[in-house]
């Protein structure tokens, strides 16, 4: 008899145990089950990653942010009904703030490639911006074409980390890429005179000519390459991607998105907004 109950102590001891591991387990796989969405909502602030860079992200004379990013980042939230927070990063260093998870998502003008690919999950694009060269007069006097600019003697400025340093490189093997963290000292570089030319995603070289015109020229009347800028989150981020795939299917099918591109990229209508130097 007392073996037996014994027995019936270790037994429920045994089960006891068993629930506590069962249900400990549980509690962590609905915990790390939570979508990633509701904790946003949760939160009520979407956390955005981004670099400024002009039309993109920019500061007006104020102080505040203003862009095509920022116009997409606060709509977003808008439609969602959350704040947004703003998080300015180095270029270089933004995706992997996002693997830190110091953001919930990049809205930065990113390119979609195939090495980022490897590290985030990209949205379906929201803009299709291309990639231009603008020279300098003096240096670059007389070419027109690739081939003029694929040369050991040529020093082409482009902003490191993005992109464009990818294309360069495709573009024109030979020539010397010096990379900077801002993209204004890149285009400062070739003004000053101490490159031939700038490479930079559209419209800031076509902006920039504009602006010096005595001193930048675009030496090619097509652009060297269409890219596609999407949003950029986790990898395990499945349900971000869905969610904000199908924000940007609407806001592309009701004409927002063209609208406030078109204003941000082929108008100058926001210059006086921004403060000087940008």
């Amino acid at each position: 008899m007392k073996w037996t109950r014994y027995l019936a102590s270790i037994l429920t001891s045994i089960a006891t145990s068993l629930s506590i591991v069962i249900s400990s387990t549980t509690l962590a796989a609905d915990n790390n089950a939570t979508p990633n969405i509701d904790r946003i909502e949760q939160r009520g602030t979407l956390r955005v990653g981004m670099s400024t860079f002009v039309p993109w992200a920019m500061r007006d004379k104020q102080g505040e942010l203003i862009g095509f990013e920022i116009d997409v980042a606060k709509r977003l939230a808008k439609d969602a009904g959350w704040q947004v927070e703003f998080v300015p990063t180095a270029w270089d260093g933004i995706i992997p703030a996002l693997l830190a998870d110091k953001f919930d998502v990049i809205i930065g003008g990113m390119s979609i490639t195939p090495e980022r690919a490897k590290s985030v999950l990209f949205t379906q694009p929201y803009s299709h911006s291309g990639v231009q060269v603008a020279a300098n007069r003096k240096l670059a006097e007389g070419k027109v074409s690739l081939a003029d600019f694929n040369s050991r003697r040529i020093k082409i400025a482009a902003r490191r980390g993005a992109f464009t340093v990818q294309v360069a490189r495709e573009s024109f093997p030979k020539a010397k890429i010096l990379q900077f963290d801002d993209e204004a000292q890149a285009f400062q570089e070739v003004i000053n005179g101490n490159a031939h030319a700038v490479i930079a995603s559209s419209p800031k070289p076509e902006h920039e000519s504009i602006k010096h015109d005595d001193i930048l020229f675009l030496p090619f009347d097509e652009r060297l390459a269409q890219g596609n800028e999407a949003f950029a989150v986790r990898l395990k981020d499945t349900d971000k991607k869905a969610f904000f795939d199908r924000w940007i299917l609407a806001r592309t099918e009701d004409g927002w998105l063209k609208e406030r591109y078109e204003y941000w990229f082929s108008t100058l209508d926001w210059q006086n907004e921004i403060a000087t130097g940008q």
